[in-house]
């Protein structure tokens, strides 16, 4: 079985501190890079979370990134300097969304 280096988490670990959600989408055919389609603190980043379990959506906890994408306009493309940081999440999700595909595809077999 293949292993996949999983990005370095840096989850809050103040229990006292506010709770903050940034939702990434990106459409290769209109998108240069990935768009802050929704953000928030408090209930708000509750109800993006809940929605992406809902969705099976992975969530990857890191409260620097998550700071640096908060001062982002909604809609907007993600600036350069983030790139690295959002791809290596976007690949880590993309190769784990192949391998779970896999594993179904081996138990309908």
């Amino acid at each position: 079985m293949e292993r996949y280096k999983r990005p370095t988490e840096e989850p809050e670990t103040d229990p006292q501190a506010e709770k903050k959600a940034v939702a990434l989408q990106y459409d290769q055919a209109r998108d240069r890079a990935p768009r802050v389609t929704a953000k928030g603190r408090g209930y708000v980043a509750e109800n993006i979370l809940a929605a992406a379990q809902r969705s099976t959506v992975p969530v990857y906890q890191n409260k620097t990134l998550v700071n640096m994408l908060m001062a982002l306009e909604l809609d907007r493309e993600i600036p350069p300097e983030l790139y690295h940081s959002i791809a290596e999440v976007m690949a880590y999700i993309y190769r784990m969304d192949r391998a779970r595909g896999e594993r179904q595809q081996e138990k309908k077999s």
